[in-house]
């Protein structure tokens, strides 16, 4: 096979999941997409940025309100189209990450959820370090594998294991792989880049589907003897404070968080 039929093959395959953050678990998808655009703005740099596999720009368009310049990179076309009715100041290309060209470099680039989705993570990581500004920042982000849902449903028989992808993993998302903090950090090392920081993002102790409708239906009330403080004042919004002990938690446990994150550097 080609070196370009390779690619156009692996588009077109990219571009058969129906995986969308603004479509599926919305309700967490949105909150959980929130802390990390959170995250990755306490490692950001520049003015610049450039969004690697952006999808259908949900997060794209938070960032967008953090730099002047925004570019977007994406495989597929029906995606495209949302972000940029979303974000029509932007810039964006339709082809894989590994393919794309451009002369300009880029203060901070973002890989967040598609190294578990390409054929060769090490060649993507590369890739974005060959866009970066002498002091750029690249930013990944990966599901992980040992995260507490996944370790739980373990125990329960709903997974064989940490590690392997879920019917929603192969059919809905198109996930190759899972990572634990070792094997993203082994990733990096392997290119050469250097590793300023890592963690995790979002303490989530059920599983997406659970903790959407939780998040939907959950008892938040004051007085319930749900989530809420007895006696409280209830102008307090107990789902929001929820979901920032969640992030707070996730700093001090980050190999139980849903998200892992590496910050990287030349």
């Amino acid at each position: 096979m080609s070196h370009s039929n390779k690619w156009q093959q692996e588009k077109q395959r990219q571009e058969q999941f129906p995986w969308e953050r603004s479509k599926f678990y919305s309700s967490y998808q949105s909150i959980l997409g929130y802390y990390k655009v959170v995250s990755c703005l306490e490692h950001s740099r520049g003015d610049n940025l450039l969004d690697l596999a952006c999808g259908d720009g949900l997060l794209t368009e938070m960032f967008s309100k953090h730099f002047s310049r925004v570019v977007g990179v994406d495989a597929s076309r029906e995606h495209l189209e949302i972000a940029r009715k979303r974000i029509p100041t932007a810039e964006f290309h339709e082809c894989l990450i590994e393919v794309f060209e451009t002369d300009e470099r880029f203060d901070t680039i973002l890989l967040l959820d598609i190294l578990e989705h390409v054929i060769d993570p090490i060649l993507l990581l590369e890739k974005a370090a060959n866009l970066l500004s002498d002091q750029g920042v690249l930013i990944a982000h990966v599901p992980n594998a040992n995260a507490i849902n996944r370790k739980i449903a373990v125990h329960m028989g709903t997974l064989k294991s940490c590690t392997e992808l879920s019917p929603f993993d192969l059919d809905i998302a198109g996930h190759r792989r899972y990572y634990t903090l070792d094997t993203l950090r082994e990733d990096v090392q392997k290119t050469g880049l250097q590793l300023v920081a890592s963690g995790g993002i979002f303490y989530k102790s059920l599983s997406t589907p659970q903790i959407d409708w939780f998040l939907q239906n959950g008892p938040w009330e004051e007085g319930g003897f749900g989530w809420g403080r007895v006696g409280e004042e209830k102008t307090r919004d107990w789902r929001a404070e929820f979901c920032r002990a969640c992030y707070e938690i996730g700093k001090e446990q980050p190999e139980d968080c849903n998200v892992l994150y590496a910050v990287m550097t030349k």
